[in-house]
């Protein structure tokens, strides 16, 4: 731990927990290519999260951008 506090910035009520999912996962669940995945998130479509170097989209996020893109 490095001596840093352990602090969190979610709530700790009875939520579910936050999923993320990496680009490669979203590209298999939206059955597009990472490529399209990375110009979306590039684009500001599509939100990401940003854990360390790795980037991620919540589970959440990915359907709310799915939903609003519905015809």
């Amino acid at each position: 731990m490095r001596g840093y506090p352990v602090t969190s910035s979610f709530p700790t009520n009875n939520r579910q927990p936050l999923r993320l999912l990496s680009i490669a996962t979203v590209a298999d669940l939206t059955d597009l290519s990472t490529k399209t995945v990375r110009r979306m998130i590039t684009r500001g479509d599509l939100r990401v999260i940003r854990v360390g170097r790795q980037i991620r989209v919540s589970e959440d996020d990915l359907s709310m951008f799915l939903h609003q893109r519905r015809e």
